[in-house]
């Protein structure tokens, strides 16, 4: 179908090829003087029309041609590609699958080596805070042993929060002992 309208469009490109050598003669003929500028005007416009249609004409031909080209080509990849799978289904199923594992497998280890990072940075900061620690409690005893009464002071500390830990771990106790005697009366 592409070809006939093809060669119709040639003929009519053709046909107006005509018309325009027609209407060039006329222009060159003795008989026109006084309407000859207008008419090379509207002769000069005709040919530009007509240089443009071919030209997009021939534009469109060779996308055409192309599209065509590249369809039948792909449509030969496509039973290439059909035939291969038909021809080997339970090889190409085994394939996927496995290929599926395959990504599973590194999405595992990629998140293996992310936790593992994160824990490689944690210890990193618990052993930074650790020497933080040691280096305050060791500035700490550097002064209770330089000021004896900040060291006294720091004895009463401690065991009044031992008195105070006691108390209230007695008064804990002694209130879930009477929440179950309640509870089982």
């Amino acid at each position: 179908m592409f070809e006939t309208m093809a060669i119709e469009i040639e003929q009519l490109l053709a046909r107006l090829t005509g018309v325009n050598d027609k209407m060039a003669e006329y222009t060159n003929s003795a008989g026109v003087p006084s309407l000859n500028a207008a008419l090379m005007h509207t002769l000069q416009r005709h040919r530009d029309i007509l240089q443009d249609y071919t030209h997009e004409f021939h534009k469109t031909k060779a996308n055409f041609m192309a599209i065509r080209e590249r369809e039948n080509l792909m449509g030969s990849v496509r039973k290439d590609i059909e035939s291969y799978k038909s021809g080997s289904g339970v090889n190409n199923r085994r394939t996927e699958l496995f290929l599926k594992e395959h990504d599973h497998l590194r999405n595992s280890d990629r998140l293996i080596e992310e936790t593992i990072s994160i824990a490689m940075a944690t210890k990193e900061n618990m052993t930074s805070q650790r020497g933080l620690l040691k280096s305050i409690q060791s500035k700490m005893n550097t002064l209770a042993n330089r000021f004896p009464a900040v060291n006294s002071l720091i004895q009463r500390i401690n065991l009044r929060k031992r008195r105070d830990s006691l108390i209230l771990g007695g008064v804990i106790g002694v209130c879930t002992i009477l929440l179950l005697l309640y509870a089982f009366h």
